[in-house]
């Protein structure tokens, strides 16, 4: 057979995959022109903190680096690239000196050899919360008896689906359902989009994932029976039922793994987040857009036992006297193969010194089941 014939195929199977991206970017940017002056920022953020304890040790930088279950969150085109039937993670966190805790669950399975499926649940809550509005009783006297107890916390349920597509181009999609809730005082429901895509070649493997594609919106209730009195007594408007916009975000990203020696390999990562609802206090940012550069570097030895580090989250910090300089939050991690079923990650992440205890500490567990035979997947490329 002619060998132009593999040429003409390799380049028609590119651009299907630049099609079935760039197809997708009308819909992103009228989105974005309908909706950025309607929109808060910084809506949904709880689903902007990412998952993993290899992920966050690594300054989040992961669209182009993820390899297993969490991909489901970072980009899902990857999860194709899982080398078990069945693979499972957990991870707890807590922030703001343990104020918050923030839990993440995922499972993933192959279906066929070319399609992955995954499920995943996020939680970020703050629990306990005393509710004061009857501290006093009715003959004016504190009775501590009266205090009740609430929590206010975010919840995202993610449905991914992952196809290989050939040899180099792998696709992936989310849709993700998100429940918010204040108590019994107000909740809110949101249903969103993510798409994602990867190209590998040879080592090198870029990435690409569009979040919230079709706008994320969350309906909000509120109980404005509950608050009434207590919002009038201190001149607070009562709060009404409400609709919060999340516009689109792009990420891109690029990953080399390096082979240094027999015994080691060194993957470094570049994410660039690109969000569209206005300046923020980024490294680079204008009146429409704004763009956060993350880097992470993961150092293997032998493929059981990783040492990580990271940066992200570049602000633009002024002191006292008015002089500005760049601050960054730096993470590093930890990870172990115990065997073949069960891995262990552990990260250290700064909150960027916005607390008494800035620093948090993040673990997660892997656990694989069933490896797949080396003949299973129809394409081969993540097998480096």
């Amino acid at each position: 057979m002619n060998l132009n014939y593999f040429g003409l195929v390799k380049i028609k199977r590119f651009k299907f995959f630049c099609f079935s991206v760039l197809s997708l970017i009308p819909v992103f940017w009228v989105n974005l022109l309908f909706s950025q002056d309607l929109t808060p920022k910084y809506s949904n953020e709880f689903l902007s903190i990412g998952v993993g304890a290899r992920a966050l040790g690594m300054g989040g930088a992961q669209v182009g680096a993820v390899r297993d279950v969490t991909a489901a969150y970072w980009n899902p085109a990857a999860l194709t690239g899982i080398r078990h039937q069945y693979e499972f993670s957990l991870m707890h966190a807590e922030y703001f000196a343990g104020i918050a805790q923030y839990d993440y669950l995922g499972f993933s399975t192959a279906l066929g050899n070319q399609n992955q499926l995954a499920v995943s649940l996020i939680r970020f809550g703050v629990d306990d919360i005393p509710d004061t509005r009857f501290l006093y009783d009715a003959n004016g006297a504190i009775n501590y008896n009266n205090i009740q107890f609430f929590n206010a916390a975010d919840y995202a349920l993610l449905l991914s689906f992952a196809r290989d597509i050939s040899d180099k181009i792998k696709l992936g999609a989310n849709a993700k359902v998100i429940h918010r809730n204040v108590g019994k005082f107000a909740q809110a429901w949101g249903f969103g989009l993510d798409v994602g895509g990867i190209y590998i070649q040879k080592r090198m493997t870029v990435g690409l994932m569009l979040r919230d594609i079709t706008t994320t919106y969350n309906a909000w209730t509120h109980d404005a029976e509950m608050v009434r009195d207590i919002y009038s007594q201190t001149n607070n408007e009562v709060p009404i039922n409400s609709v919060e916009i999340t516009l689109p975000k792009a990420i891109a990203s690029i990953a080399y793994d390096w082979k240094l020696g027999e015994q080691f390999n060194l993957l470094t990562a570049l994410d660039l987040e690109t969000t569209f609802d206005g300046a923020r206090n980024t490294v680079l940012s204008a009146s429409t857009l704004s763009i956060d550069p993350r880097f992470g570097l993961e150092l293997g030895f032998k493929q059981l036992v990783f040492v990580r580090v990271g940066v992200g989250n570049f602000q633009y910090i002024k002191d006292f006297q008015g002089a500005e300089s760049l601050n960054f939050m730096p993470s590093a991690g930890l990870g172990v193969i115990l065997n073949e079923r069960f891995q262990i990650d552990y990260a250290l992440s700064d909150l960027g010194d916005v607390s008494e205890s800035p620093y948090s500490h993040i673990f997660s567990v892997k656990v694989s089941l069933e490896k797949l035979s080396s003949d299973f997947r129809k394409f081969k490329a993540w097998d480096r």
